[in-house]
């Protein structure tokens, strides 16, 4: 427990349980408090990682107020407190006006970065996003949507994150800003989930290709030559007829050199290959290191941890000192007359 309370922002990933950081994964163990969306977060990251014992609260389901009222009490019961992100918590999901709050309400804060959603769409299509004549690639939020047409002047790989139901809009700036209608574009959506969609096409096809996936939500855009997918070569071998014989290989000097020693040797025995022995297969050191982690951060089970409330309970006052007083007067001792001498 800290001396003051902390909250940690931890980017999840792009979606997948298994693309959070070691770090996260350790910041999870910790807390005492999770705030998650499951709609953006898979929920087998918080099942994977989180104490039994810690509180689940659903980021969707309750109001900025108490959001509030929870990091308050964080910072009056010193507890630890973990704000899941979905993809990178360093570059998006406002992160900034939270990060604000709890240094002002005097807690630690600290933000973990993650794998990105764009990141994770670059990677599953095999393309490296500033391998372009200007090397370089412009991010573009829904906060900053509107001046997609200024940044499509720079004729760079853009990547925009905007509602699929606004695809139209989103396509009549990027022709106004200087794209062609063939220029390539990758439809990026819950990428490294099970049900993720990401989808090679261009601009001209864009919306019909987002109208035939049903996609409304936000969604990643990657514009740019940079995205284009790579030309297939069809191997020789496919069109061959199955009836052609097959050309055996031509011997080379090595080739020959090495025969002809084997064929020196044949008299000689040939010892038998010893039989490696068959280990057990090893456990993933990657996932062993963190359950190590996990395991030295939990508490034991015989400690329950308590359960937070999301109202701040105020100390109680010291009460003073009771007096108890008799309302009665107090009796008077009868005065003893002294006794007289007989003569």
């Amino acid at each position: 427990m800290t001396t003051t309370g902390r909250v940690t922002f931890v980017g999840a990933g792009p979606g997948a349980a298994d693309l959070i950081t070691v770090r996260g994964a350790r910041r999870i163990a910790e807390a005492d408090v999770v705030i998650w969306a499951p709609s953006a977060v898979d929920a087998e990251c918080v099942r994977e990682h989180a104490r039994a014992d810690a509180d689940l609260v659903d980021f969707s389901r309750v109001t900025p107020e108490e959001i509030t009222d929870l990091y308050r009490r964080a910072a009056a019961s010193r507890q630890v407190v973990v704000r899941l992100h979905a993809g990178d918590a360093a570059t998006g999901g406002g992160v900034q006006e939270q990060h604000d709050l709890c240094v002002r309400l005097g807690l630690e804060v600290e933000v973990v970065p993650g794998v990105s959603v764009v990141a994770a769409a670059a990677a599953k299509i095999g393309r490296e996003l500033t391998q372009t004549e200007a090397s370089s690639a412009v991010l573009i939020s829904p906060e900053s949507s509107e001046r997609v047409s200024e940044f499509a002047g720079l004729q760079t790989t853009m990547a925009a994150t905007v509602s699929g139901a606004r695809t139209g809009q989103f396509v009549e700036k990027l022709l106004q800003g200087g794209y062609s209608e063939d220029t390539p574009v990758v439809v990026a959506y819950k990428v490294s989930q099970a049900d993720e969609v990401v989808v090679h096409t261009t601009i001209g096809e864009l919306e019909s290709v987002v109208k035939k996936h049903k996609l409304y939500r936000p969604t990643l855009f990657l514009v740019g030559t940079a995205v284009k997918a790579p030309t297939r070569r069809v191997s020789t071998s496919a069109t061959t007829s199955v009836d052609e014989p097959l050309r055996a290989a031509r011997p080379t000097k090595w080739s020959r050199r090495a025969a002809s020693r084997i064929a020196t040797r044949v008299d000689e025995p040939i010892p038998a290959a010893p039989v490696p022995a068959v280990a057990p297969a090893e456990p993933n050191p990657a996932w062993t290191a963190v359950e190590e982690i996990q395991q030295s951060v939990r508490k034991p089970a015989d400690e329950p941890a308590p359960k937070p409330k999301l109202t701040v309970v105020a100390a109680e006052k010291p009460k003073p000192p009771t007096v108890n007083a008799s309302t009665s007067a107090p009796k008077k001792k009868p005065v003893r007359k002294p006794k007289r001498s007989a003569n």
